[in-house]
Order: structure tokens, then C-alpha cells, then sequence
């Protein structure tokens, strides 16, 4: 038996020291390119190595109470209870350990529902199974909807890299300002998600929810509803761009021109 343990873990250490060669994987969360998704993921990091920091602790503790105290070695069990100072010591270090990360965590909640000083507001309402932008103020509207061709859908294509995440109409958005997105829905309640953004909020009949981002990078990034919404939930993308203030400008002043009034 003692063996057998020595075996696993030895292989748990091996594992960790090649964890660096797992970074292509995206298992984990990305910085994104907004400040919040950067606070995001910083949290995020630190709370997972205090877990890990935690369960390194606990186990070796384990491991060493079952190898170094166990029968065979003539251990005897202690015969005690109600240690006060013990009861004490296991109440306030994990009370430390909450309050130290409740506290940055608290501040980020916070934070993320500041939309104060906004530049621009859009509106989003999720309908079954697609979404209306409206960009307050500047009389342009349109709905989006998944532009996935039908034969990739039912086999009958190859699929390409972005499949079930192409739209006909994206949202664009111009980098380095600070955006004000208003979510809400038309029928059952969905989910707007950006991860890149770090914005997962939901959209919900009746009811307007608010959020923010300032984009950094130009680019187009890419989410889905979050919220099961029905039976076409996962054809449900959401594709954004980023542009630089000059190209969203005559974006902008296209869409104005060709905007459907019928809204």
C-alpha cells in the first residue's frame, strides 16, 4: 500500500512540473481584452491557488497522518476532545482566508455595475432565437441571427473553425470608449455572453439589466446565449467587432443610411 502511494505521488508531482506544456489548451479562462475581463481573471487565478495552496496543505497533512501513524508502525490513537484552542485556530483561518477574498471580489461586483460616464449606450434584446441592437440615440437598429449555412447543420458540409458562431449582422463597436449595454428580452429569459469582455449578463422579459466594457483591441469576438432558452439555444451566437474610432464612425454612417425603418 505504501507503495502504491509513494507511486501516485510521485505522479501528481510529475504532472505539475510539466504543467506548462497544458498552456495551449483553453481550459481555463483568458485575460480577454477588457480592464473588467483582466480584474476577472486575476481573481480568478489567485483564488485557484489559494485552493490549490489549501488542498496541498490538507492532503500532505492526510498523507502523512496515514503513512507515518498507521497501525503497522504501532501508532495508538490519541483519546482526546474539545480542544478550544484547535476550535478557535480552524474558525478564524478560514474566516481570514473568505474575508481576504470576498474583499477584492466584492469590489469587482461593484465595479462592473458602474456604468457611469458611458460614451455610448446599446441596447440588447434577445428574442427566440436571435438578437435586436439598437444603439441608443442614434437611430440604428438591426437583428442578428446565426448565418450558419444549413448544409454544415445537417452533415452534409465541412465545418469551418467558427461554425455555429457566424452571424449575418454583428455588432460593431468602436475600441477605447466606454459602452453601456442594456439586456433584456422579448420572451423567455436569455443570456448575453462575451467572454473575451467578461460580460455574462442576462436578458430578462421585463426587466433591463446594465453592464459596461472598454475594449482595448480591435477585433471580432465571439459568445453565445448562456441562458437554455429553447430548443434552438446553442444557434444563438453572438459576433462582435471592434473597430478603431475612424472605421466605426463611417460604419456607423452607413448603417444610418441603410438602416430598416421598420422597427
Amino acid at each position: 500500500m505504501l507503495k502504491s502511494i509513494w507511486k501516485t505521488v510521485a505522479t501528481l508531482a510529475l504532472l505539475s512540473y510539466n504543467l506548462p506544456c497544458f498552456a495551449a489548451y483553453t481550459l481555463n479562462m483568458s485575460p480577454g481584452v477588457t480592464e473588467i475581463s483582466r480584474d476577472i481573471y486575476a481573481l480568478h487565478m489567485i483564488t485557484l491557488w489559494v485552493c490549490i495552496a489549501i488542498g496541498i496543505i490538507v492532503f500532505s497533512v492526510l498523507f502523512y497522518a496515514l503513512i507515518w501513524h498507521r497501525k503497522s508502525r504501532g501508532a495508538v490513537a490519541a483519546n482526546f476532545h474539545e480542544s478550544l484552542s484547535v476550535e478557535i485556530i480552524w474558525t478564524i483561518i478560514p474566516f481570514i482566508i473568505l474575508i481576504a477574498m470576498a474583499w477584492p471580489a466584492t469590489k469587482l461586483l461593484i465595479k462592473m455595475d458602474n456604468t457611469d460616464d458611458s460614451a455610448m449606450t446599446i441596447k440588447i434584446t434577445g428574442y427566440m432565437w436571435r438578437w435586436h441592437y439598437r444603439y441608443q440615440g442614434e437611430g440604428v437598429e438591426f437583428m442578428s441571427t446565426i448565418s450558419t449555412p444549413q448544409d454544415q447543420i445537417k452533415n452534409m458540409a465541412p465545418k469551418g473553425i467558427n461554425y455555429l458562431l457566424e452571424v449575418d449582422n454583428p455588432i460593431v463597436v468602436p475600441i477605447n470608449k466606454k459602452i453601456r449595454f442594456l439586456t433584456t428580452a422579448n420572451d423567455v429569459i436569455h443570456s448575453w455572453w462575451v467572454p473575451q469582455l467578461g460580460i455574462k449578463k442576462d436578458a430578462i422579459p421585463g426587466f433591463i439589466n446594465e453592464t459596461w466594457a472598454i475594449i482595448d483591441t480591435p477585433g471580432t469576438y465571439r459568445g453565445q446565449c448562456a441562458e437554455l432558452c429553447g430548443v434552438n439555444h446553442g444557434f444563438m451566437p453572438i459576433v462582435l467587432i471592434a473597430k478603431t474610432q475612424a472605421d466605426f464612425d463611417k460604419w456607423l454612417a452607413q448603417q444610418k443610411e441603410t438602416n430598416d425603418e421598420s422597427f
